[in-house]
């Protein structure tokens, strides 16, 4: 009796050939599991692509729910965006992919899993080190990475086991989608000089085509995480997806970047995520009115950690469960509205309030009302100075006239 392995099958070109490579090449029963996280393609459709490239079994799981809960929402509380433009949509998506695989290995009773990710991605690190973490007793196969074939070799494969593929010399890009964001490379786009082609996008309108009058939206949170939109409470996925196509008739979302992958490559990536750039910046403007400016300044920087160790393929470390204690810790007054304007592929933070909120119109005003005592100023300033006088008195203004002044 064949080993089993649990191919994480998306069902596009790579893990199709695959399914067919891993049974004739190294005699393994596969099992292929689909994660619906968001993705937008049919159940019945994978289920007959995968039996015919050779799948002993398929598995569906709708895990979208635990995504946003376990995973999206986390990121959204710390803030999470890699070099400053990528929401890191596929990078939290793996994770959860690595452990339901594990799941249904031991309900399979199969000695290994699968993963159709090449040798030069990020991905093959998240799916290969969160497994290692949940199960180092399983073998780990990525037949993209062993084949040795081209995507030319891979849709000549597919034509002659008959293999269903929609991916043509023709259209020759690379996609990957879930709730939270979409990916396209390959093709045209590896030259960074190139404009993306208009056909490219699906999520998003281009400026050109969307609406001339702006569209508001006010987000509701409750310790980080959003719960109402346009004032209605609505479940998280229902929230994603609402927001998602508000934000893209609009434009918003759009992410054309230049990324410094984590095997020391840089690749040119598009991404479509309108609710992810949405409620980011809800989300940290709201903390400007809940946060002091020291936890502003620490959160900044563990944001940015953050989202290293998502993008690293490090969630289930140590260090993860560290950082994410003080982000939580960072979240429970983090609650309130924000009003954001989406015209022609901006998404603006035009209003927020909260019942936590930092912001004292006592203090800040400058009219009538004003509570703000200015006679503190100077000696404030006094102290405040003190060093600079110290350091200017002892330092600087006894230098020798003749040497280069501090500019």
């Amino acid at each position: 009796m064949s080993e089993k392995v649990v191919l994480a099958y998306s069902g596009g070109l790579d893990t199709s050939v695959a399914v067919r490579w891993l049974k004739e090449e190294r005699g393994y029963d596969v099992v292929a599991l689909t994660i619906d996280v968001g993705v937008d393609k049919d159940r019945e459709v994978l289920q007959t692509r995968a039996a015919a490239a050779g799948a002993m079994s398929y598995h569906w799981r709708n895990a979208r729910d635990e995504f946003v809960e376990h995973f999206i929402f986390p990121a959204l509380r710390a803030g999470a965006v890699y070099q400053g433009r990528y929401p890191l949509a596929t990078a939290l998506s793996r994770p959860l992919i690595a452990k339901l695989l594990v799941d249904v290995a031991r309900e399979e009773g199969a000695t290994a899993i699968a993963h159709g990710c090449t040798g030069k991605g990020n991905d093959q690190v998240r799916f290969d080190v969160s497994t290692q973490a949940l199960a180092p007793d399983l073998r780990i196969v990525a037949p993209v990475r062993e084949w040795g074939m081209g995507r030319d070799d891979e849709i000549a494969y597919a034509e002659r086991y008959q293999i269903p593929i929609e991916v043509t010399k023709d259209n020759p890009y690379s996609t990957d989608e879930n709730i939270w964001g979409r990916s396209i490379e390959c093709g045209i786009l590896e030259d960074p000089w190139v404009e993306p082609p208009e056909d490219i996008y699906i999520w998003t309108k281009s400026v050109d085509q969307a609406p001339e009058r702006p569209r508001y939206v006010e987000i509701t949170f409750e310790k980080g995480v959003p719960v109402a939109l346009d004032g209605e409470e609505i479940d998280g996925v229902t929230l994603i997806q609402r927001l998602a196509a508000i934000a893209g008739e609009h434009g918003v979302g759009r992410i054309d970047h230049l990324e410094d992958r984590l095997v020391g490559i840089k690749s040119r990536e598009i991404y479509e995520a309108p609710a992810a750039t949405v409620l980011l910046a809800a989300h940290a403007a709201l903390e400007q009115m809940t946060l002091s400016k020291e936890q502003i300044r620490l959160k900044t920087r563990i944001a940015q950690e953050y989202a290293e160790l998502v993008y690293n393929g490090l969630w289930f470390t140590a260090h993860h469960q560290d950082l994410m204690a003080y982000i939580q810790s960072t979240q429970r007054y983090v609650s309130g509205e924000v009003r954001v304007k989406l015209h022609k592929g901006h998404a603006t933070v035009v209003g927020r309030k909260s019942p936590k909120s930092l912001y004292d119109f006592g203090l800040a005003t400058y009219d009538q009302g004003d509570q703000f005592d200015q006679s503190a100023a100077p000696g404030f300033i006094h102290i405040w100075g003190l060093p600079v006088r110290t350091q200017a008195q002892a330092q600087m203004l006894s230098e020798n006239p003749d040497s280069e002044p501090a500019r």
